[in-house]
């Protein structure tokens, strides 16, 4: 910063002082004052404002080199706001305030987006070491004949998987991803079965199925979430029977499994939790995380209920939801 940068800066106090100047010199001249008195006091006065203002320069210098030499040496140059020194006067006081609050904001989106990317690289670290097994799988079926169900099998086990990461990629910037349209839920759950035959069948998974209605929603993500849960029982609740019914804007996913656990109940839908049975079983307790994410963001209120030894039930409340209006 130049001098003269700064004083323009100051160009309407300096202004205030010239008029100052200008009509005490007026006043000493008319009261009849001698020269001397009169061009001293207006020598002393200019001198005067050249010296505070040349003192201020020379701090407001001082703190913005200081400034500078704190920014260079961060590597995280948002943290700057963090280090400035609190001002004295009032007015900068108010200004430093303000940046405080938006260094802060600035701060917590960094840290936001920090620990949503390594979140996302730990996931998919997760991922290509799980998506292994079915792949390894696979070479060591072909490998001892190619036995055509137990092929179709493991593939579909690693198209699950990939379409799970793909949903988990999706969270980050779903407004790209997502098509609303008039859909049916009997149509959704019927997909989602047919798409997961081979792993109801390896896991004796029997099923059944009622009612339906229509609603405007992204019936692809929706069918995500149906294939989600189906998946699970495969892999938890091998032998179960597994009842979907849609009606009146829910849907439910009922299951006469092992159940959950009262204290893990609340968890279970949480970033990486996987419970004991998803322990045992070696998952990266991202599934029902994608779920639950999913049904926000369509605005689908997900409620779970479990009682140990009895079974569990999802369901998926569409009412939220614009419903739309049945063919006749």
């Amino acid at each position: 910063m130049k001098f003269r940068d700064y004083l323009a800066g100051k160009a309407v106090v300096l202004l205030g002082f010239c008029i100052f100047a200008i009509l005490w010199g007026v006043f000493a001249f008319f009261m009849g004052a001698n020269a001397v008195l009169l061009w001293g006091s207006e020598g002393v006065f200019v001198f005067a404002v050249v010296l505070r203002y040349s003192i201020g320069y020379a701090r407001a210098r001082k703190r913005i080199k200081k400034l500078c030499a704190q920014r260079d040496g961060l590597d995280d140059k948002y943290l700057l706001g963090e280090l400035v020194q609190k001002p004295t006067d009032a007015t900068e006081r108010e200004y430093y305030e303000v940046m405080r609050t938006v260094s802060a904001a600035a701060i917590g989106a960094v840290e936001s987006a920090r620990r949503e990317k390594e979140e996302y690289c730990e996931y998919v670290e997760q991922w290509i070491h799980e998506i292994k097994t079915p792949l390894t799988a696979c070479t060591l079926i072909c490998d001892n004949g190619a036995n055509a169900v137990k092929l179709k099998r493991e593939l579909k086990r690693a198209d699950n998987m990939t379409e799970s990461i793909l949903y988990y990629a999706r969270l980050r910037a779903p407004e790209r991803d997502t098509v609303i349209a008039k859909t049916s839920a009997q149509k959704i759950i019927g997909d989602a079965i047919t798409s997961q035959r081979e792993l109801l069948i390896a896991a004796k998974i029997g099923l059944e199925t009622r009612g339906d209605f229509a609603v405007d929603t992204d019936g692809k993500a929706v069918g995500f979430i149906i294939k989600q849960l189906l998946i699970n029982c495969a892999k938890y609740c091998r032998g179960c029977h597994v009842k979907i019914v849609a009606e009146n804007g829910v849907i439910t996913v009922e299951d006469d499994g092992a159940g959950i656990a009262p204290h893990e109940l609340p968890r279970i839908t949480a970033r990486g939790y996987t419970g004991a049975l998803g322990r045992q079983a070696g998952s990266t307790g991202m599934g029902l995380y994608i779920v639950a994410e999913t049904c926000k963001r369509l605005n689908i209120e997900l409620s779970v209920s479990s009682k140990q030894g009895v079974g569990t039930t999802f369901a998926l409340d569409f009412n939220g939801v614009k419903r739309a209006p049945r063919e006749t």
